[in-house]
């Protein structure tokens, strides 16, 4: 059986950025199953400034993937190779 995915998106409320990000990855998961957490930096001091304006920041199973921006294409290119192990 395989692993479950987990994506954490790390966010705030009212980050265009954060919103687009967020979209992406919604339009990914309709493709392939993961496990999505939203974590708004501004409920932990230590988030809000490990991370502060540099967001959104996009984790896979613990990794860094994106920062910023979610590209699409990458973004699929990754769940493939994740999704055939």
């Amino acid at each position: 059986m395989q692993n479950v995915i987990q994506i954490d998106i790390y966010s705030r409320p009212a980050c265009h950025l954060c919103d687009e990000a967020k979209a992406v990855l919604e339009r990914v998961r309709q493709r392939y199953a993961f496990a999505l957490r939203v974590i708004n930096i501004e409920e932990d001091a230590a988030l809000e400034a490990a991370y502060g304006t540099q967001i959104p920041v996009v984790f896979i199973n613990g990794n860094m993937a994106f920062k910023y921006h979610v590209n699409e294409a990458e973004l699929e290119r990754k769940m493939k190779r994740l999704w055939k192990t």
